[in-house]
């Protein structure tokens, strides 16, 4: 049971990006997402299925900042696709900051995604890039597996959990957010503006750690 929802074998439990980068001493750390590795190690216990995402930027992005001569990080420009927040370079493919978690222990998990590895095209979802059309082919998996069910954790709760939330929702999957095993950048308001576009759509918010660590 996670809350009062009973755990079966149309459930998946999608851990997003808990990666070196995105926690203490990364690129781009996100405050207090080590306290959180333990949880969603034993979240996971609970659930048959489990899908684990891994930001995988090749070097140069156009996301990242050093990028664009003259531009510094958390700025924004227009992309072909429409407005991209620019980052400090982070999670360059085979590099330390792209590494899971040391801490992290899950490996009964039965795939791993890899995200943002088009140069042209930033990945904050799960399911679709940042042009919204180019699918991951995460949504396609679960449909063969007959996983209906997505329940999400993990970094960051503002930018990739809520994307990949909002595209599972659209894909046609029931979603749940466990906010508590997950962890925000809120940036210029992005958490309050989170829980509104979710609120908005009807996915839920709760508690999943399963007790104190």
């Amino acid at each position: 049971m996670i809350g009062d929802m009973e755990i079966g074998e149309s459930d998946v439990l999608l851990v997003v990006d808990i990666q070196n980068d995105f926690c203490g001493g990364g690129a781009l750390a996100v405050f207090r997402a080590d306290e959180i590795v333990p949880l969603v190690n034993r979240l996971s216990r609970a659930f048959k299925h489990v899908v684990l995402t891994q930001d995988w930027h090749p070097p140069g992005h156009h996301s990242f900042a050093s990028t664009h001569k003259g531009r510094r990080p958390f700025e924004t420009i227009e992309a072909l696709y429409g407005p991209q927040i620019l980052w400090p370079d982070h999670c360059v493919q085979g590099k330390w900051g792209a590494d899971f978690h040391p801490a992290l222990d899950i490996p009964q998990a039965e795939l791993i995604l890899r995200k943002g590895y088009h140069p042209q095209i930033d990945s904050y979802s799960a399911f679709l890039e940042n042009d919204h059309r180019t699918p991951t082919g995460l949504a396609g998996y679960l449909r063969e597996r007959g996983l209906t069910r997505v329940f999400l954790a993990g970094l960051a709760l503002d930018f990739c959990v809520r994307y990949s939330a909002e595209d599972a929702h659209r894909s046609g999957l029931s979603v749940v957010v466990l906010e508590d095993v997950c962890r925000a950048i809120d940036s210029g308001g992005s958490l309050a503006e989170t829980w509104n576009s979710l609120a908005a759509l009807g996915i839920p918010r709760i508690r999943g750690a399963l007790g104190e660590p």
